[in-house]
């Protein structure tokens, strides 16, 4: 089969999320992939070049090595809205070209603007659109006076897929209330790759190296650090507790990380507060191996309501608890009981964790994160992937 993909975000530069996972898998699996991307972080990479030029990058991987995935990236005019409308003629060309060229037996749509280009070049042709849901895409939408259109179009794009895939209930629920058909309408939750998360890992390595002691307890965060992810806060108030044992390790970039390095020079913990930059995917079981508690204290807003990240079900593979904010996706998802404890605050993070160092009851919450997530191996996901794509 061969699986043309279209999306507005940097398949290079961003990740890995689900797409990646499966995408490569499908290539492991003798299936030929190609991405149509946007490079959508290029205001924090400009160079002297307005208009950028078209580029092809071959055997592209983040999880299976030498995947193979070819990723073309169509030329944009690098000026703020200028970049969308830019995309509209670019993109739609592009799209065209591989129609041709690479010959599609399934489109599948990540974005909102190219999946609707997508949609019109082959609504004449004999090639089924999957629409593929991992977020409320138009809420992501940056300037927030186009959000309408853009909630416009994608209900558009949704009502006009063959099939429409989401990640978890919620979405689900979203995407029907969006126009979509519930008897098309598939839920294909997040995998893990059970090889490089699992009980096995040794975290001692990375411990020793930032200096983590033996009675230290870790709470673990990785990611794209937002203003409302929630770790401006802990931040704050890790410097003010007394339980000097408590530390939070935050492994990624984002708005919000010079905020968070201002926080540890101003209260001076350095020693508590360890922030490290984006590390490769191959380090990242290791992180949480070393972990004592993985968090993920996000704001309920509109972004993150209804979302699920992969990386929870990583973190309860290596069997750590999670302890999250109550979003309504993640306590749909998880429910009670399963190794994910909730806060109603970001701020009441450290006291739960203090909680459950002091009680002993770490590694009993761990175990149940691991045993609910124990059966979400890739393969099974990738297979039900490939039968609803064949469909």
């Amino acid at each position: 089969m061969r699986i043309l993909v279209v999306q507005e975000s940097d398949w290079i530069g961003r990740g890995p999320h689900q797409s990646h996972h499966l995408m490569e898998r499908m290539v492991e699996r003798g299936h030929e992939v190609r991405v149509i991307d946007y490079e959508i972080s290029w205001r924090l990479n400009r160079n002297n070049n307005i208009i950028s030029k078209r580029n092809v990058f071959t055997n592209e991987w983040k999880v299976i090595k030498n995947a193979d995935i070819t990723v073309i990236r169509p030329p944009i005019i690098k000026l703020p809205v200028l970049d969308y409308i830019s995309l509209l003629y670019t993109h739609s060309k592009e799209i065209k070209r591989q129609l041709i060229e690479f010959d599609p037996d399934v489109v599948i749509g990540f974005g909102i603007l190219n999946a609707m280009l997508a949609i019109n070049a082959i609504k004449d042709k004999d090639i089924p659109f999957v629409y593929y849901i991992i977020d409320e895409l138009h809420k992501l939408v940056p300037q927030k006076p186009f959000r309408p259109l853009a909630k416009y179009i994608e209900s558009k794009n949704i009502k006009n897929s063959d099939k429409v895939i989401v990640i978890n209930d919620n979405l689900r629920d979203y995407v029907i209330s969006m126009g979509a058909d519930k008897e098309k309408t598939f839920v294909l939750r997040a995998g893990i790759d059970t090889e490089r998360f699992n009980l096995e890992l040794d975290g001692a390595e990375i411990r020793k190296k930032y200096n983590i002691g033996k009675d230290d307890v870790v709470l673990f965060f990785m990611g794209y650090i937002y203003d409302f992810s929630g770790l401006i806060e802990i931040s704050k108030k890790l410097s003010d507790i007394e339980e000097k044992n408590i530390k939070l390790l935050i492994v990624g970039n984002g708005d919000a990380y010079e905020k968070l390095e201002e926080i540890r020079r101003k209260n001076n913990i350095y020693d508590r507060l360890i922030l490290v930059k984006w590390q490769p995917y191959s380090k990242i079981p290791g992180f949480i191996a070393a972990s004592d508690i993985c968090i993920l204290p996000a704001h309920n807003n509109e972004i993150m309501r209804n979302i699920v990240p992969i990386k929870i079900y990583e973190y309860m593979a290596v069997g750590k608890p999670v302890i999250a904010t109550k979003l309504p996706g993640i306590l749909r998802e998880f429910g009670y009981g399963n190794g994910v404890i909730y806060a109603d605050e970001p701020e009441e993070v450290i006291p739960i964790s203090i909680n459950l160092a002091e009680n002993g009851k770490i590694n009993e919450f761990g175990m149940k994160a691991r045993r609910f997530v124990k059966d979400q191996g890739w393969n099974n996901i990738v297979e039900k992937f490939e039968e609803i794509l064949m469909m």
